[in-house]
């Protein structure tokens, strides 16, 4: 079981000095990957099903993980997740080629298609049609990142006698897509290399587990990209146990999930407790 902590960019965390900080405590203790979500207005006032306060804050995930690469050197860096029908897919695909780049190929992007329509209609994004959307912007990421001469032409985006270096890293970037409901299951089946579960308990898990089944049913796997990995953010105190019944579920990586208002000391303790689980105490 891979062990990893989300929130490295939000609450306290946006703060420079503890992002740093926290980022090269998670990789001391020995954990694998920190994940870093973003919501780049929240409702005011809030509303459901807005997980956080508008007031909350939460540095950008691109910007958040490449200040935390720099205080790094082996621990993985993902988004979890970028919301990305709400991005340019073109300006994005600079932004996380140069994130891989500087950090030395750690990036996982992960992403998801969304659910607060106030969020879009402040930034002009289309959500009556963000499924379609994330779908076509993920493969025009993939013809920028990975094709000799990218072009792509779409209803949502649009390009040709264009290209933009340096090229990702890794070849192919980890893509995991994150969602609990029938389409990201099947866009994950379909598309990723692993999925995203956010909040969850085991119960929670088995359900969306059960979920992945279905859509594999559904839909083609690509050749050659083996088993959907399993990565759940989860609340509560890791401990050995706990690790151990969700990976009796098939989870791959149990990420641990504090608070978003929590202080230093939580954090510190979330990553003290993690390493003790990770280490069977």
């Amino acid at each position: 079981m891979k062990i990893g902590l989300f929130g490295a960019t939000m609450g306290v965390n946006s703060r420079p000095g503890q992002l740093a900080e926290t980022a090269r405590l998670a990789e001391d203790a020995g954990l694998d990957s920190l994940w870093a979500g973003e919501h780049v207005v929240l409702p005011d006032p809030r509303v459901a099903p807005s997980p956080m306060e508008p007031g909350d804050p939460a540095v950008d995930p691109i910007v958040g993980l490449t200040w935390a690469a720099a205080a790094t050197s082996r621990i993985r860096l993902a988004t979890g997740i970028v919301i990305l029908p709400q991005r340019n897919p073109v300006v994005l695909a600079k932004q996380l080629a140069s994130l891989d780049v500087l950090s030395e190929g750690r990036l996982i992007f992960g992403v998801g298609a969304g659910y607060l329509e106030p969020e879009f209609r402040a930034v002009g994004a289309d959500f009556a049609h963000r499924g379609a959307v994330t779908d076509e912007f993920l493969d025009a990421l993939n013809h920028l990142w990975y094709e000799k001469h990218p072009a792509y032409h779409g209803r949502f985006v649009d390009f040709a006698g264009i290209d933009a270096h340096p090229r990702p890293t890794q070849q192919p970037v980890p893509l995991v897509i994150g969602g609990h409901s029938p389409p990201a299951f099947r866009r994950a089946v379909a598309r990723a290399h692993g999925w995203f579960g956010f909040g969850l308990d085991r119960d929670g898990t088995a359900r969306c587990l059960e979920g992945l089944r279905r859509a594999a049913s559904e839909v083609e796997r690509p050749s050659g990209f083996g088993a959907v990995e399993i990565t759940v953010a989860s609340r509560g105190r890791l401990t050995a146990e706990r690790v151990e019944a969700f990976a009796e579920l098939g989870v791959d990586r149990l990420v641990a999930l504090h608070a978003f208002d929590a202080d230093r000391d939580t954090v510190l303790e979330t990553i003290e407790t993690a390493h003790r689980a990770l280490h069977g105490g």
